[in-house]
């Protein structure tokens, strides 16, 4: 984690916020061989005080998969849109250009659940994403057979969050020109780039 002071979030909320509005995360464990190995998966975060609980669900039998059994220390990477800065947009020349990006690592350990917990995810899942309570997608208008069926294949977890670290990388280094400068040269981008200069000009 590139862990430098003025690339902070003014508050933790901010940053709660970030980690709920960008909920396909990747999964980083450590095989038996002292490889690295990751995953992506959706998932659902419950907060309660100072307490984060990450919650979700993979496919059994992966190497990923196999990895979190054998070893449960996990780092789960929440990751937004990014956009590159030129430094020709600076009022400093002679530097070089750089990345604007927003992160949040969590460490944990992943502890795997039984059916019902598997079941109730499921159904919080679809619910939390699909939207519409009543679309036949919902859990409680799939068949029991398909249910059974597909719930053999995965298993939920929950991890408990143990250290939570960020960097919100947004020009916040850089002289007022400059950020003004990055800020309508952003602007001017894709969706990405658009997304960050929204970030920028957040309070």
């Amino acid at each position: 984690m590139y862990n430098i002071p003025h690339f902070k979030a003014k508050d933790h909320q901010e940053v709660l916020d970030f980690m709920q509005a960008n909920p396909f995360v990747t999964i980083c464990g450590v095989d038996a061989e002292g490889f690295p190995v990751a995953t992506q998966v959706p998932v659902l975060l419950t907060i309660e005080n100072d307490k984060i609980i990450i919650s979700g669900h993979v496919m059994r039998k992966q190497e990923h998969t196999i990895a979190f059994e054998n070893n449960n220390k996990v780092l789960v990477i929440f990751s937004g849109p990014s956009a590159f800065v030129s430094a020709n947009w600076y009022t400093t020349k002679n530097m070089g250009s750089t990345w604007n990006y927003q992160s949040v690592q969590a460490k944990g350990s992943l502890e795997i659940k039984d059916e019902k917990h598997l079941y109730n995810l499921l159904e919080k899942l679809t619910l939390h994403f699909e939207k519409d309570a009543n679309s036949p997608t919902q859990v409680k208008n799939l068949s029991a057979e398909y249910m059974e069926q597909n719930m053999k294949a995965i298993y939920s977890f929950d991890i408990q969050v143990s250290d939570l670290q960020h960097v919100f990388k947004l020009s916040q280094n850089r002289d007022e020109a400059s950020k003004a400068s990055i800020h309508a040269e952003l602007s001017k981008g894709g969706a990405a780039c658009k997304h960050m200069a929204a970030a920028m000009k957040r309070p």
